[in-house]
C-alpha cells in the first residue's frame, strides 16, 4: 500500500486530479437548494461554495448534498482524490462521489486568505504542433 502524499493548496494546478489535501473551511454559502423531502424518497440537490485553505492559500470548494454539512467555518477537513475543476476560467476544488471528504481534528495553523488560488484566471490556449 503505497503512502499518502499530501499536497498544500498553493501546489494546486488547473486540471489536475488525485489530491490529498488537509484544509480548514473558512466560509460556506448555500448556492443551490432544490428538491421535495416531503413524499416516499427524499430527492434533494445541495450545492454550496466554500472558501477552504491552509497555510498557503486558499481556494473555492463545491460542496456537494451531504458534504454541505461538514462544511461550516473552522472546521478541518481531509479531501482524499479531490480534483480541480475549471469555472469561469477559474480553479475550483471538487470531490465527487467516488472520492472522500470527512472531518478531523483541528488544524493548528492559520489560513492564509490573501493568497486566493480561485481569483486567478486562466484562460485556455491552443497550441499548434509543427
Amino acid at each position: 500500500m503505497r503512502k499518502l502524499v499530501f499536497i498544500k493548496a498553493d501546489q494546486l494546478r488547473p486540471g489536475t486530479n488525485g489530491h490529498k489535501l488537509v484544509v480548514k473551511v473558512v466560509s460556506s454559502k448555500m448556492v443551490l437548494q432544490k428538491g421535495r423531502s416531503d413524499g416516499p424518497q427524499v430527492r434533494q440537490m445541495r450545492i454550496a461554495d466554500c472558501l477552504m485553505g491552509d497555510e498557503t492559500g486558499t481556494i473555492l470548494f463545491t460542496a456537494r448534498n451531504g458534504q454541505v454539512d461538514m462544511m461550516k467555518p473552522d472546521t478541518t477537513i481531509v479531501l482524499r482524490n479531490a480534483k480541480i475543476d475549471m469555472f469561469k476560467g477559474s480553479m475550483r476544488l471538487a470531490v465527487d462521489k467516488w472520492r472522500h471528504v470527512e472531518v478531523t481534528k483541528p488544524a493548528g495553523y492559520t489560513v492564509k486568505e490573501e493568497n486566493s488560488l480561485s481569483l486567478i484566471e486562466y484562460e485556455l490556449v491552443n497550441v499548434v504542433e509543427e
